[in-house]
């Protein structure tokens, strides 16, 4: 369901200057809970403008510096879903954008960052669970594009009428909220960016894990073969996990199951030897004493944070619930436990004996529910969301194919999370879209990569073929 969008209300504004010559202006706003109630309370959401800081040599004037504070914005969606943004100093996106004269907004979705945050307290005192579940419900897509179309109102209510449309740049599941801005609230966007962000938006959460998940075992084959060693490595890590299950210094278990979850990291640039650096420091402690040691248990916890992200792991899968009627119903353990590499993560003593030990992707399993102690407290909420088929819709076909908005994408052929077919088929559907496919560079690149990501989006928008 969409609904009119007020504009959002601002709580305070605080600027700085940070090294570097970029202006910093910090930005608290106050937003409906739940767009469809006003009444039912509201949600504060954190955001950084940035802009450069100019020190000219004579003093600017009272238009001049009217004219900088109302510089067209692009503004940046992470990926996820469930976490906030990093600094604007360390993102490769800041300097590229301001350099073509942009500013550019930083706002941390409800429930992450600093924006109104997810956490096990809280929730409890919101009452049980299905009254978690209710409030939980308003974090989704649909209500970030609502949080960004109600900030765009605010920040440009007093800019010139060509400069009240943004542009924006959604990274990953960023990529997903460009798009369901793109379908509920077109007139408010310039243009649009997209880098492994073409969601599967006619695809269901079954489809999208029978594709990731065999994507996934390709990316094991390539651990694999580069440390043949870690395949009994991994084996004798597993083996001691299934027999002690250890307590990790911040709460929860390292379990054989919570352990090979970390799979994930695969599809990143760096990915392989991220995990095989782990294994190494793991079997060490196994050669070295015979248990783990709290360094290693700590090491452990900084994969796959999902205490400190929890919105991650219980709205995962409903990002794929693109129409009403849809549930997820754990799609990704429902499809695993089909696949003879990944029957473990029904049952950790179902572990392969003959073949290599597979790590998982980009999946959530109710396993995770049982390991980590922020979760353990939301177990039966994330339960009830699951089986809960009432989601708004995500995305309006119709709205896509006659866009005329330009849209330019970076889409990997060998991205672990987001299937290429499936982009491609995004792609097709969606109207002034330009795409740059490439088979050498992962999910990460606007990270690993970021000139080569941002010289060929910026190359499409600006270098015409006719």
């Amino acid at each position: 369901m969409s609904c009119i969008v007020p504009p959002a209300r601002l709580l305070s504004r605080k600027a700085h200057q940070i090294p570097g010559q970029l202006h910093v202006t910090e930005l608290l706003f106050e937003v409906p809970k739940n767009y469809a109630d006003p009444t039912a309370g509201t949600l504060k959401l954190f955001g950084r403008s940035v802009r450069k800081h100019e020190k000219p040599i004579t003093p600017l004037g009272v238009k001049e510096l009217e004219a900088l504070d109302k510089l067209p914005y692009l503004v940046y969606l992470e990926g996820g879903p469930g976490f906030g943004n990093r600094e604007p100093q360390d993102s490769s996106l800041t300097r590229y954008a301001l350099s073509r004269g942009y500013q550019l907004l930083f706002l941390d979705y409800r429930g992450t960052g600093l924006s109104t945050p997810i956490n096990a307290q809280h929730l409890r005192t919101l009452g049980g669970p299905q009254a978690q579940a209710d409030y939980l419900k308003l974090f989704r897509a649909d209500n970030n594009v609502r949080d960004l179309e109600a900030v765009r109102k605010f920040l440009t209510a007093d800019f010139p009428e060509d400069r009240k449309k943004w542009s924006i740049f959604g990274q990953s599941f960023g990529g997903f909220v460009a798009l369901s801005y793109l379908s509920k609230h077109p007139l408010g966007l310039r243009e649009v960016f997209l880098t492994g962000g073409l969601a599967p938006i006619r695809r269901t959460a079954e489809e999208v894990y029978r594709a990731t998940y065999k994507k996934t075992a390709e990316r094991n084959d390539a651990y694999y073969r580069k440390y043949p060693e870690d395949i009994e490595n991994v084996r004798r890590i597993v083996e001691y996990l299934v027999k002690n299950k250890p307590p990790l210094p911040g709460g929860g278990l390292l379990t054989a199951q919570r352990f090979l979850s970390f799979g994930i990291g695969f599809g990143a640039h760096g990915g392989l030897d991220s995990i095989h650096s782990l294994v190494l420091k793991l079997i060490t402690d196994l050669d070295t004493f015979g248990f783990l040691t709290r360094s290693s248990l700590v090491a452990t916890e900084q994969h796959n944070p999902l205490d400190t992200n929890p919105i991650y792991a219980i709205l995962h899968e409903p990002i794929y619930c693109f129409n009403k009627g849809m549930a997820s119903n754990w799609a990704a353990a429902r499809v695993g436990s089909d696949l003879e590499d990944f029957l473990w993560t029904q049952d950790e003593n179902r572990i392969s004996k003959s073949r290599p030990i597979y790590f998982t992707g980009e999946m959530i399993y109710p396993f995770h529910f049982d390991t980590y102690p922020e979760l353990m407290e939301m177990k039966e909420a994330a339960r009830i969301l699951a089986e809960f088929d009432g989601w708004d819709d995500l995305y309006d076909a119709s709205v896509l194919r006659r866009n005329p908005i330009p849209v330019y994408a970076v889409s990997y052929v060998d991205d672990m999370y987001v299937d290429h077919g499936f982009a491609r088929e995004t792609a097709d559907l969606v109207g002034a879209m330009e795409v740059h496919e490439t088979n050498g560079m992962y999910h990460n690149a606007i990270r690993a990569k970021a000139g080569d990501v941002l010289d060929q989006l910026f190359r499409l928008r600006d270098d015409t073929l006719d």
